[in-house]
């Protein structure tokens, strides 16, 4: 099984790899997460081009917008300071690049999640992951991965780093 971002939880809970309390879990408190430390700081753009492309138009506001999530060979969304990212959106409107605003309030997959992971450690501490029969293929690590290695770590990494 795959999932995207947040759907990695129910892809994990479904592979067996996290029990239904722990999915659950892992829902809440990192949308409690979100909402208390992340929610009014940021927002997400989606791009109408590829993961190199895209790399290269945010290369101006480095430290600022990332790319967040590889969607596909040509659909990148990117993530940051909503200022910046205003700047980025009206560049790509004058090189004929789509983009279009994604309908949140916060930057995953940023460096603005670090501001969370102290509370996300804390909080998440009591997920105990298992090894499942299901494979799991990992967004996180663009590659197959133990469900057991599912900790609070990994659901940390899971908000902070690239989809891919």
């Amino acid at each position: 099984v795959v999932g995207h971002s947040q759907g990695e939880i129910a892809a994990a809970c479904v592979a067996g790899g996290l029990s239904l309390e722990d999915a659950a879990r892992v829902v809440v408190l990192r949308s409690r997460a979100i909402g208390a430390g992340l929610s009014g700081r940021g927002g997400m753009v989606s791009l109408g081009v590829g993961v190199v492309e895209a790399e290269g138009l945010v290369v101006g506001w480095s430290g600022r917008v990332e790319v967040a999530a590889v969607n596909g060979p040509s659909s990148v969304v990117v993530a940051g300071e909503v200022e910046a990212l205003r700047e980025l959106v009206e560049e790509c409107g004058g090189v004929g690049v789509r983009a279009r605003w994604v309908d949140v309030d916060y930057a995953s997959h940023t460096v603005q999640v670090e501001a969370v992971e102290e509370e996300l450690a804390g909080s998440l501490s009591q997920v105990r992951p298992v090894s499942s029969r299901i494979p799991f293929f990992s967004t996180v690590e663009a590659g197959w991965v133990d469900t057991a290695e599912l900790d609070a770590g990994y659901w940390y990494r899971n908000l902070r780093s690239t989809v891919r």
